[in-house]
C-alpha cells in the first residue's frame, strides 16, 4: 500500500526589511516563504522571548521553589524518560543548583516497571529519597493518582508541563504548563525543557529580587545548550521562541561550551561540533539518549547530562551509542512485522488498502520501540498509525504509542474515543502529531473499531494524500557551496519551520546501489554542465530509474573525506 505523493511548491513572498549581505536572496525568499519576511522574524533573539510573568502558576511554583531553597529542604525533580525529559532533568537539576539549591535529588520511571509518568507506585518507590518538594518535569499534567498520593505524604508538588490537559487538571500545589486552560503565554510550544527553563528564569528574578545572590548572577543560558537538544528532540513546533532557545543552544555546542555528556554525544555519534544543526541533534544525538528510556534505563541518559568528568562522560555515551545500535536492530524487526502485518491486511481483506488509519499489535513487540513502528508507518502509509505491545509480560495491559498526519489531532481523537466509550482507554495523553495511551488487551478491537471510525469521520481523500512542499527550483549558479552552507547555517530548521526542499527535472547520468536500499546517483541539471552526486535514502527499487527524473530534494553539504562538495539530499523521485 503506497500513499499518493505530490509535490506542491509554496506560495513566494517577497522579503521585506533591510538585509544584511551575509544573508543570499535564496534565503531570504525562504525566510519569508515561512512567514519570516523580515531580518528580527527569520532570526529571532533571546532578548525577544515572552516574559516568564505571561506563565500560568509560575508566581507560585516560584514561590514555593524559593522557600525550598531557604529552608534546605530536599527537592526531588521527577523526569519523563524520553529525551525532552531527561534534558529538562538536567536543566533543572543544574538550574537549581546554580540558585542556591544544595539538596537536589531527581528520578526518573522505568517504562517497564512503572510506566509512564508520576505513578503511585513511583510515588512509593521514591519516598526512599525523603524529599519535600516534588517537582515534575516535561509531565504532570495528567498524573492524577501519582500527584495525589505524593500529596497524602506531606510533600507539595509543582507541575512543570507541556502536554494538553484533560478536563481536570491534577491537584498540585502549583502548575506551569502554558497549554492549561487560562494561560495567556504567548509560547504555547514551548517542550517540556522549555517550560522548566523558564521556571528558572522566574525564579532566578525572585531571588534578584530578594538580594539573593552575594557575587555574580547565575548565568542560566549555560543551560541552552540542554534546552536546544530538548526542544529539537520532541518535535514541537519551532515558532519564534523555540528557534532562539535552539539557535542559542547551538551556538553554545558549536563554541564547545556544552555540557560534557552532550559533547560526548556529538563525539560519539561522528558529528562534527562547529558545524552542528538541528538536523544532526535530531538524528544522531537524541536518538542516543531517547535509546536508554526505550531499552533500559532513562537514569543513564540523565546521568551522561549531569556528569561533568569528560573521560566518565565518554564512557557513559558509549554505552548509550551500544544501546542504540541495539535499538536499531530491534527496531528494525519490528518495523518488517509491522509491514508484513499491513501487507497481509490488505490482501486478505479488500477494504484494508481504503483504511483511513491503521492500529498494529504484536505481544512480541517491545513497548520502548512501539512509537518508532508508529512513526515509520506512519510515514510509508500516510495514515495516522497506533503501534501496540503488552506493558508488562504478563500481557494484561497494552502500551500504545500514536503518530498522526496532518489535519488529524490526535489527542483529540483519543479524546474523542474516550468520550464515546468512556473506560476503553485506561489512560491516554500527548499532542496533534504524537499520544500515548494504555488499555486492556482485550479491548483492542473495540478501540480499533472506534479510532478507525473517528479517523474515517475527520479525514477526507485531500488528506490521505502526502504532500511535499517545494521551495521551487534552484538557479544553476544556486547549486554551489556557498549556498549549501548558508541554507546549513540558516536556521534552526524544524517543525512548522521546515528545512529547505527543492524541486526540478535533471538527466540522470548513472546510478547505483548503496547499501541495502540506497540510491546513489549522478545527475546533471539544465544550465549547468558539471555533474551533480544525490542520495536517495531507502529509495532503491527492483527497477531502475528513468533517464530523466523529477526530484524533490535538500541542498546539503558533502564533507566526506574533507571533500568539502554538495550533494543532492533526495526526498521523492518520480519520472520527469
Amino acid at each position: 500500500m503506497t500513499p499518493v505523493r505530490r509535490i506542491r511548491r509554496r506560495q513566494p513572498v517577497q522579503p521585506a526589511g533591510d538585509w544584511p549581505d551575509s544573508v543570499p536572496p535564496l534565503l531570504r525568499r525562504i525566510y519569508a516563504a515561512r512567514g519570516a519576511a523580515e531580518p528580527a522574524l527569520a532570526r529571532p533573539r533571546l532578548a525577544g522571548l515572552p516574559a516568564p510573568a505571561g506563565l500560568r502558576g509560575i508566581d507560585a511554583a516560584v514561590e514555593l521553589l524559593a522557600g525550598a531553597i531557604a529552608g534546605n529542604r530536599r527537592i526531588l525533580v521527577v523526569a519523563d524518560f524520553d529525551c525532552d525529559g531527561a534534558t529538562a532533568c538536567a536543566v533543572s537539576v543544574r538550574g537549581l543548583r546554580m540558585l542556591g539549591a544544595r539538596n537536589v535529588v531527581h528520578a526518573v520511571p522505568n517504562r517497564m516497571v512503572h510506566g509512564y509518568g508520576l505513578s503511585p507506585s513511583l510515588v512509593e518507590e521514591v519516598a526512599a529519597l525523603e524529599p519535600e518538594l516534588l517537582l515534575t518535569v516535561d509531565h504532570g499534567i495528567a498524573c492524577h493518582a501519582g500527584i495525589a498520593a505524593a500529596r497524602a505524604r506531606g510533600w507539595q508538588v509543582v507541575v512543570t508541563d507541556h502536554h494538553l490537559p484533560g478536563e481536570q487538571l491534577p491537584d498540585a500545589d502549583a502548575i506551569v504548563n502554558p497549554n492549561q486552560h487560562g494561560c495567556g503565554f504567548s509560547g504555547k510550544a514551548l517542550a517540556g525543557v522549555g517550560v522548566v527553563f523558564y521556571v528558572l528564569l522566574a525564579l532566578r528574578a525572585l531571588l534578584r529580587r530578594r538580594d539573593a545572590f552575594t557575587g555574580a548572577e547565575p548565568d542560566l543560558a549555560k543551560l541552552l545548550d540542554l534546552v536546544a537538544v530538548g526542544t529539537i528532540a520532541d518535535l514541537v513546533p519551532f515558532d519564534a521562541s523555540n528557534r532562539a532557545l535552539v539557535a542559542a543552544g547551538l551556538r553554545r555546542l558549536r563554541a564547545g561550551q556544552g555540557a560534557p555528556g552532550l559533547r560526548a554525544l556529538v563525539e560519539v555519534a561522528g558529528r562534527d561540533p562547529r558545524a552542528l544543526s538541528a538536523a544532526d541533534i535530531g538524528y544522531a544525538v537524541a536518538p542516543r539518549l531517547n535509546a536508554a528510556g526505550r531499552l533500559e534505563d532513562m537514569a543513564l541518559g540523565i546521568e551522561c547530562l549531569l556528569c561533568d568528568d569528560p573521560a566518565r562522560a565518554r564512557e557513559l555515551a558509549r554505552t548509550l551509542d551500544a544501546i542504540n545500535s541495539e535499538r536499531r536492530s530491534v527496531q528494525a524487526a519490528m518495523v518488517d512485522e509491522a509491514e508484513a502485518a499491513v501487507a497481509a491486511c490488505v490482501l486478505d481483506d479488500d477494504g484494508a488498502a481504503g483504511r483511513v488509519a491503521w492500529c498494529l499489535f504484536d505481544p512480541q513487540w517491545h513497548p520502548g520501540v512501539v512509537g518508532l513502528v508508529a512513526s515509520k508507518l506512519k510515514d510509508r502509509l500516510h495514515r495516522p498509525v497506533v503501534a501496540f505491545a503488552p506493558a508488562a509480560p504478563d500481557g494484561e495491559l497494552l502500551r500504545g504509542s500514536a503518530r498522526s498526519i496532518p489535519g488529524f489531532h490526535m489527542r483529540d481523537a483519543l479524546a474523542a474515543v474516550d468520550v464515546a466509550e468512556p473506560g476503553l482507554i485506561e489512560r491516554f495523553g500527548g499532542h496533534a502529531m504524537a499520544a500515548g495511551l494504555t488499555l486492556r488487551a482485550d479491548r483492542l478491537p473495540r478501540f480499533e473499531e472506534v479510532f478507525r471510525r473517528q479517523a474515517a469521520a475527520a479525514l477526507d481523500d485531500s488528506l490521505l494524500q502526502s504532500v511535499i512542499d517545494s521551495d521551487g527550483e534552484l538557479e544553476p549558479a544556486e547549486f554551489d557551496r556557498f549556498h549549501a552552507e548558508a541554507l546549513r547555517d540558516g536556521g534552526p530548521w524544524g517543525q512548522a519551520f521546515p528545512e529547505p526542499v527543492f524541486d526540478g527535472e535533471f538527466e540522470l547520468l548513472d546510478f547505483r546501489q548503496v547499501g541495502e536500499r540506497h540510491l546513489r546517483m549522478r545527475l546533471r541539471a539544465a544550465g549547468r554542465s558539471g555533474a551533480l552526486k544525490a542520495i536517495h535514502f531507502g529509495g532503491w527499487r527492483d527497477q531502475p530509474p528513468p533517464s530523466r527524473v523529477r526530484l524533490a530534494f535538500r541542498l546539503a553539504c558533502d564533507d566526506w573525506r574533507d571533500a568539502r562538495d554538495i550533494q543532492l539530499v533526495v526526498d521523492h523521485l518520480e519520472p520527469a
